[in-house]
């Protein structure tokens, strides 16, 4: 999978009239999770910035990736977790960042189809449904994309979560979703109905 390097600074004044001066001034508050467990048990967290040209390249692209997290020199390899933005502008106004390990972890993964299905040829339409799936390894052993092959697929058929099998990755969304189908199209419909009528002939 793809990395890229994100450049941090800790965050010492926390509240939500400092979030507010920080988003004025193009940054972005942000938590990272880390691996190591504090008295009650929950993960040790640890309060950033970001500015929000630096998340641009994390935020505003297909890919998806491991962020090499620079602290204000100290390099922790984690993953967007969570992401807020302002429901008028858009803008990110809050992020989630998880430190991660060689243990494995779960994360959402583009699909890309390959090949020229059997139901296009036919005259149907090849409909991606799911863009991204979530998945279960180690980073080191997750892809840049899920690529599936829908050449045998036909018109009017589906393929779900179960047809699906990665080698290294556990499938962790349902197995009932669809990913992608081809649909019937006017000119498939007519076409059908034009070789049913001259066989009946």
């Amino acid at each position: 999978m793809k990395e890229i390097t994100i450049n941090a600074k800790v965050r010492t004044e926390l509240g939500k009239k400092s979030s507010r001066d920080l988003r004025r001034q193009g940054l972005v508050p942000s938590v990272v999770y880390g691996v190591e467990r504090g008295s009650d048990n929950l993960p040790v967290s640890q309060s950033i910035t970001v500015t929000e040209k630096e998340l641009a390249k994390l935020l505003y692209t297909p890919n998806v990736y491991i962020v090499n997290l620079n602290i204000e020199g100290n390099l922790k390899k984690v993953i967007l977790k969570e992401l807020q933005c302002d429901p008028v502008s858009d803008r990110p106004i809050h992020v989630d960042f998880y430190q991660i390990t060689d243990a494995p972890i779960v994360i959402e993964i583009p699909v890309k189809l390959n090949g020229l299905a059997e139901g296009v040829k036919a005259g149907g339409k090849l409909v991606l449904n799911q863009r991204k799936l979530k998945v279960k390894a180690p980073y080191t052993s997750l892809p840049d994309t899920l690529e599936i092959d829908v050449t045998s697929l036909g018109l009017g058929k589906s393929m779900k979560v179960s047809a699906l099998s990665f080698e290294g990755l556990e499938i962790i969304t349902s197995k009932e979703v669809v990913v992608c189908a081809v649909r019937m199209t006017r000119a498939a419909r007519s076409a059908a109905e034009t070789t049913t009528e001259e066989s009946a002939e």
